[in-house]
């Protein structure tokens, strides 16, 4: 008799059904807020990185303005170490005069003209970067600088 009053009893009326409800009602919130708190510190870090990228650009623009000249010129692009193993990263550096544009091929990065600029690299195989500037009356001038990966 004791077995046929157990198996007519409802779930609902089991207060453990409740508590499971409860800390599952907890958890999901618990999850949604640390994934809501996580994305919006994402998008905090974003933005000030392209704080960081705008204030660095403008800085570079000053000084390019500062230094004068008329001479479109490419006067250093190097890559510091020149090998690298597969999956380390070097820094791909350059400075220019007078450059209106920058462009980097293959891209590796946000490039603009700077007497004085770094952008990471990290490709899986020798790689030969090239650093295309172009001045404001449209003439260009390129050069090129090889990774090697082993």
């Amino acid at each position: 008799m004791d077995t046929e009053v157990r198996s007519s009893r409802s779930k609902f009326k089991n207060p453990f059904f409740y508590t499971r409800i409860a800390v599952l009602i907890v958890f999901v919130y618990v999850v949604f807020l640390l994934l809501s708190r996580y994305e919006s510190n994402r998008a905090y870090e974003r933005g000030n990185a392209e704080k960081a990228a705008e204030q660095q650009r403008e800085t570079d623009r000053a000084a390019i303005e500062q230094l004068g000249g008329s001479d479109l010129a490419i006067r250093a692009l190097y890559i510091s170490p020149p090998i690298i193993k597969a999956g380390q990263t070097a820094e791909l550096c350059y400075d220019v005069a007078n450059a209106s544009t920058v462009t980097l091929d293959p891209p590796a990065g946000e490039v603009w003209p700077s007497h004085n600029r770094c952008v990471d690299v990290s490709p899986k195989k020798t790689t030969s970067y090239t650093l295309k500037i172009t001045g404001s009356s449209g003439n260009s001038i390129a050069q090129s600088v090889e990774l090697k990966v082993h």
